[in-house]
């Protein structure tokens, strides 16, 4: 998923490594029918940019889901959460940025 959306923010001269392109993932495994499953994915994707940017990311995260093989592969069995969290480029988080998407 990451990889998936670093080439389309690429695309938009939007740099990540990894000091400015990081993300948070979490997953729930339950017991379905006596079988442990992944049933939920959630990742949080961390992005420092500059506010001239923070546009264009946001329309690569909104877009990059139906690009994604590893989220397509999976998207009917296991349950996908993601958001894009945009941060100014000095590092200081801004919550009016922050973008959801299921």
């Amino acid at each position: 998923m990451m990889g998936t959306l670093a080439t389309l923010l690429a695309g938009r001269k939007i740099p990540t490594p990894e000091h400015l392109y990081w993300a948070d993932v979490e997953g729930d495994i339950e017991s379905v029918d006596d079988v442990l499953r992944i049933t939920r994915i959630r990742v949080n994707m961390h992005l420092k940019c500059p506010e001239a940017k923070a546009v264009d990311a946001r329309e690569a995260f909104a877009n990059y889901i139906t690009r994604c093989p590893a989220a397509q592969s999976v998207r009917n069995c296991i349950s996908l959460e993601d958001a894009l969290i945009l941060e100014r480029e000095a590092g200081r988080r801004d919550p009016a940025r922050q973008e959801e998407t299921k």
